[in-house]
């Protein structure tokens, strides 16, 4: 057993098969990032790109085409997360989002549906008056209107409109104290999961100051474990699935954490 009690700290294992693909024909045939991975036996859930971006993606759609016709030798976990829809996008609620990937829980965007008129207002309170034209102020809320409908951040696009959000909600904010969480449907983090029954898209919602608080406690993540029953959640469907595998999601989530793994 390793030192964190994960059992999968020597499952690094990532390989081409030479007999499809020769090593030497690796770099012309593979994209920087992957050939990169393999060269370094970097497994994919140590994805060196930044977590939701599109190279963050592109890279693992390109290994699970690679993995699905034999060319790519996978660990156990790799292989349990090119099974998974990450990659791929859906439509929820009118909105194109990410599937199979978790992210935190924002009330701001979750409660809304913007529009055009919507991002032209936030884009002409960026500007003091006299300093743009109106062709600059349509130039910005285009840019951020696309990327939004594409799944993508906007608000950096418009700082002066989330600071005054975010000092509304923090004289909402409770007690120093008397913690509550705020999110949606009182959970900490939601994932978009494509329901294989219905073919719709659901928003999943999961776990809590408590999972996030022992994600480093060995005894406690074995202790977990066992009480759900973590081996046995397969279905992405249910959030028993996601919160027995907050540990895995730690960085994407922005929590403090050494351990990759499941519970």
């Amino acid at each position: 057993m390793c030192d964190c009690g994960c059992n999968t700290c020597d499952n690094t294992k990532i390989s081409l098969n030479e007999s499809l693909v020769p090593k030497q024909l690796a770099p012309q045939i593979l994209s920087e990032g992957l050939n990169y991975h393999l060269e370094n036996n970097i497994p994919l859930y140590e994805n060196i790109y930044q977590y939701g971006s599109e190279k963050y993606f592109t890279l693992l759609n390109e290994a699970r085409k690679l993995y699905t016709r034999g060319m790519l030798d996978l660990n156990e976990d790799d292989e349990d997360l090119i099974r998974t829809n990450i990659g791929a996008f859906g439509i929820c609620e009118g909105k194109r989002v990410p599937l199979d990937f978790p992210m935190l829980n924002e009330d701001l965007d979750e409660q809304k549906e913007y529009t055009k008129g919507d991002f032209e207002q936030m884009a002409s309170r960026e500007f003091k008056p006299g300093e743009a034209t109106n062709s600059d102020i349509v130039a910005l809320a285009r840019k951020a209107f696309l990327d939004y409908k594409f799944g993508r951040g906007f608000k950096q696009y418009f700082p002066k409109t989330f600071l005054d959000e975010a000092k509304k909600k923090k004289k909402k904010d409770p007690p120093i104290g008397k913690p509550m969480r705020s999110s949606s449907g009182g959970k900490a983090y939601k994932v978009y999961v494509k329901d294989p029954k219905t073919g719709n898209i659901k928003t999943i919602r999961f776990g809590s100051g408590g999972l996030k608080a022992k994600i480093n406690d060995p005894k406690a993540r074995a202790a977990f474990s066992k009480r759900h029953n973590c081996p046995q959640k397969k279905d992405r469907t249910k959030a028993s699935y996601w919160s027995c595998r907050l540990p895995r999601y730690a960085k994407l989530l922005g929590l403090k954490s050494s351990f990759s793994g499941f519970w």
